[in-house]
């Protein structure tokens, strides 16, 4: 007879329920109340029988009602509302809390401890039931059957059932496929480009007079006199500049598909088995 915390024994336990029904990853964190309707806390953490996997205990922080304290309640005084989130614990009082020893250390749990447990939740005058040809009760012997009050839930009309059913999610998500890098090189060519260009020569010309004719008066032997005629010439003036010569730009357009899956999703449906004639409501 051994106990281990649910989420050690169980490490993947938020892909499963627990055999005796329950969604293990709700019933952390609901609110306990006591007789009265008094919040007595929250439950903290689970125990499980590793023998056989069933919840043993549910392990209630007691908060500021009862400060600092941890107790272990026994499964089966659960009454679970799943829709308010709260478990009920109506044979539960303020006096048996207090009475109750403290829950630490798992390591601290052994038979002695759990007996201190039932015999504060056992009803007075009330023992556990005797398995036939079983030894007297002691750590070894001990069954948890005994006390079917303090842990059988499969017969007590608190049991809560969900019905599961897989839906097929639709979602996207966005990856990069690739991409486009747009950029430009320089390329280099032989280019010509032609010019006409002017350039002035002076022709000399001498002919001869056909008829012969005095020179005036001091016109003649004249050192003085000269001709002069300025000469240009033309020269070619080549440059680059640098000129758009095409715009390019760069944008991305959105093209839109349906993309269809199909898989095959799975559905629970209640089955109801009776024996006798029953009344049941649906």
């Amino acid at each position: 007879m051994a106990l281990m915390k649910f989420d050690e024994l169980y490490p993947n336990y938020r892909d499963t329920s627990s055999s005796d029904g329950f969604n293990i990853d709700d019933l952390k964190q609901f609110s306990v109340y006591a007789d009265g309707n008094d919040k007595v806390g929250s439950v903290s953490d689970i125990l499980v029988d590793t023998q056989d996997g069933r919840i043993r205990y549910l392990v209630v922080d007691t908060g500021f009602w009862i400060f600092g304290k941890k107790v272990l309640l026994p499964v089966g005084l659960a009454s679970i509302n799943y829709d308010d989130q709260r478990i009920y614990v109506n044979s539960m009082t303020k006096q048996q809390v207090e009475d109750l020893p403290n829950f630490d250390e798992l390591d601290k749990v052994d038979y002695d401890y759990e007996e201190r447990v039932r015999n504060i939740y056992r009803p007075v005058g009330v023992t556990p039931a005797v398995i036939p040809n079983q030894a007297p009760q002691d750590q070894d012997s001990y069954r948890y059957e005994q006390d079917a009050d303090l842990y059988d839930l499969s017969d007590r009309n608190h049991q809560g059932l969900k019905l599961y059913e897989e839906r097929l999610l639709a979602d996207k998500k966005r990856q990069k496929t690739g991409e486009v890098t747009v950029g430009k090189h320089v390329e280099t060519t032989t280019a010509r480009a032609s010019v006409p260009v002017e350039k002035e020569r002076v022709v000399i010309e001498r002919t001869a007079p056909t008829q012969a004719s005095k020179a005036k008066p001091g016109e003649a032997f004249q050192d003085q006199q000269v001709a002069h005629l300025d000469v240009y010439e033309e020269t070619p003036d080549i440059r680059k500049e640098a000129f758009v010569r095409e715009e390019v730009r760069v944008r991305k357009e959105v093209e839109q598909d349906i993309a269809t899956s199909e898989e095959t999703i799975r559905r629970e449906e209640l089955d109801v088995q009776t024996e006798g004639r029953p009344t049941i409501e649906r």
